[in-house]
C-alpha cells in the first residue's frame, strides 16, 4: 500500500515535471538553430540577442501573472494554460516569414515557460513529503536538463537531414516544431494528477484537500498535515502582500530573490544558449560544435542525477558550496585560456566542469529551496517574485553577452576573456552569499519554514 502510494506520488511529480522538460527545451532549441535564423532574417548583433531574449520577455510576464493564475484558478489549470501556451509556440516558430511573427509566438512560449518555472516546483513541493520533497522537487531541475539535452540532439540530428542550404531554409524551422511533441504529452498528463491539497485548502476546499492528501499519505498522516496547514493559515494570513510587510517574511524573500539572481549570474544560460557559437568561435566545425553542445547536456544531465541522489542526505547548503568552488575555479581557467588564445581541446574540459558543478548545485537546488524556504502564508506570491526576478537577471545576461563578447574597448583589454573572469567574481560571490544567508530546509516540512525565518 505504502509502496503504491510512493509510485503515485513519483507519477504526480514527474507528470507535472513534464513542464520542466518543456522549460529546457524551448530556451535551448534555438542554440542549434541561432546561425541559420540569423542568415535567414538577415539579423545584426542586437538582432541576434532580441532573437533569444525576446522568449525571456514572456517568461517574465508569465512569471508577473504566476501568482495570479496559480491562486485563482489552482496550480493544476495554471499549468494546463501553459500546455496550452507551449503548443502555439511550437507551431508559431516554425511557420513564420517575418523576423517580427518569430518574436511574437517566441514571446507566447516564453510566457509558458515564466508560468511553469514558477508553479511546476511549487506544486511538486506542495505534494512531496518532507523526506523526499528535495529529490521529487530536484525532478523539475532533471527535467529541465533531460529537455535541454533531448534538444541538443534533436538540432543535431536535424541538421544532418540536409545541406547547409536546406538547414538555412527548412532545418532550423523543423527545430522549433518538433516541440508540438512534449507540449502535447505535458497536456495529456496534467489531465491526470491531482490540484495541490494546499491550494484546495487555501480556496475553502476542505474536503477535497483530505481527499488528495489520503491519496498520498496514509489516513493519520493526510489529518497530521491538514492539521499543521491548519495551524500554519489563519484567515487574516490570506493576504499574501500584507504579509510580506512581516520582517521575517521578507527576509526569506530577500533570500529567495538572492538566489534566483546569483543563478542566472553564474553564467549558465549564456553557455546553454550560444554554446554552439562559442565552440565554433573556439575552432570547431559547425557539427562538431553541435556535438560538444551535446556533450555539455549530457553531462548536465549525469550530475543532475547525483544531486537528486544527494539533495536529501547531504542537505541543500553542502552542495551549493561544492557547486560555487566547481563554477569559480572553472570559468577563471577558461578565462586564462582564452585571454592567452590557448584554445583547441583545452577549453573544453573546464566547460564540462563547469556544467558538472552547476549541474550537482545551482541549477537544481536553488529550484528545491524556492519551492520549500517560503511559509505557506506568502508561498505563491514570494516565489512568483522570485521567479520573476530571475528571468530579470536571465534576460539581461543573455541579450548583453554577444555585446560583452564583441566589445572592441574589452576585446583590447581581454582578449575575449573578460565575460569569463566576470561570471568566476559573481560564483566566488555565491559562495559567501550561501554560508550567510541561506538556511538548511533539510527534512523540514513546509508548514515548519516559519520557525525557520523567526
Amino acid at each position: 500500500m505504502v509502496q503504491n502510494k510512493n509510485n503515485y506520488i513519483l507519477f504526480i511529480a514527474l507528470s507535472a515535471a513534464l513542464g520542466g522538460l518543456l522549460f529546457g527545451y524551448d530556451t535551448a532549441v534555438i542554440s542549434g538553430a541561432i546561425g541559420n535564423l540569423t542568415h535567414y532574417f538577415q539579423l545584426t548583433p542586437l538582432e541576434i540577442g532580441w532573437a533569444i531574449s525576446s522568449a525571456l520577455v514572456g517568461c517574465l510576464i508569465g512569471a508577473f501573472v504566476s501568482d495570479y493564475l496559480s491562486t485563482k484558478l489552482g496550480r493544476k489549470k495554471t499549468m494546463m494554460v501553459a500546455a496550452v501556451l507551449f503548443v502555439l509556440n511550437s507551431i508559431g516558430t516554425a511557420i513564420p516569414e517575418s523576423f517580427s511573427m518569430f518574436v511574437v509566438f517566441r514571446i507566447v512560449g516564453g510566457v509558458g515557460v515564466g508560468l511553469a518555472s514558477m508553479v511546476v516546483p511549487m506544486y511538486i513541493a506542495e505534494i512531496a513529503p518532507p523526506k523526499r520533497r528535495g529529490a521529487l522537487v530536484g525532478n523539475y531541475q532533471l527535467a529541465i536538463v533531460i529537455g535541454i539535452v533531448m534538444v541538443y540532439f534533436v538540432n543535431y540530428f536535424i541538421a544532418l537531414q540536409g545541406d547547409a542550404q536546406w538547414n538555412l531554409t527548412t532545418g532550423w524551422r523543423w527545430m522549433f516544431g518538433s516541440e508540438i511533441i512534449p507540449s502535447v504529452l505535458f497536456m495529456l498528463f496534467i489531465f491526470l494528477i491531482p490540484e495541490s491539497p494546499r491550494w484546495l485548502f487555501l480556496s475553502n476546499k476542505n474536503e477535497e484537500s483530505i481527499a488528495v492528501l489520503k491519496k498520498i499519505n496514509s489516513e493519520e498522516e493526510a489529518e497530521m498535515v491538514l492539521d499543521e496547514i491548519k495551524k500554519s493559515i489563519t484567515k487574516e494570513d490570506r493576504s499574501q502582500w500584507k504579509n510580506l510587510v512581516n520582517p521575517n517574511l521578507k527576509k526569506a524573500l530577500l533570500v529567495g530573490v538572492g538566489l534566483s539572481i546569483l543563478q542566472q549570474l553564474t553564467g549558465i544560460n549564456a553557455i546553454l544558449y550560444y554554446a554552439p557559437e562559442i565552440f565554433k568561435s573556439l575552432g570547431s566545425s559547425t557539427d562538431v560544435s553541435l556535438l560538444e553542445t551535446s556533450i555539455l547536456g549530457v553531462v548536465n544531465l549525469i550530475f543532475t542525477l547525483v544531486a537528486i541522489k544527494l539533495v536529501d542526505k547531504m542537505g541543500r547548503k553542502p552542495l551549493l558550496y561544492i557547486g560555487s568552488v566547481g563554477m569559480t575555479i572553472s570559468l577563471a581557467v577558461v578565462g586564462v585560456f582564452i585571454y592567452h588564445n590557448t584554445l583547441g581541446n583545452y577549453v573544453l574540459p573546464f566547460l564540462l566542469l563547469f556544467m558538472a558543478s552547476f549541474s550537482i548545485s545551482w541549477g537544481p537546488i536553488v529550484w528545491v529551496l524556492l519551492s520549500e524556504i517560503f511559509p505557506n502564508k506568502i508561498r505563491s506570491l514570494a516565489l512568483a517574485i522570485s521567479v520573476f526576478i530571475q528571468w530579470i537577471a536571465n534576460f539581461i545576461v543573455t541579450q548583453f553577452f554577444p555585446s560583452l563578447v564583441e566589445n572592441q574597448w574589452l576585446k583590447v583589454h581581454f582578449n575575449g576573456a573578460f565575460p569569463f573572469y566576470l561570471f568566476s567574481l559573481i560564483c566566488l560571490f555565491s559562495l559567501f552569499f550561501v554560508w550567510k544567508k541561506v538556511p538548511e530546509t533539510k527534512n523540514k516540512t513546509l508548514e515548519q519554514m516559519d520557525s525557520l525565518w523567526n
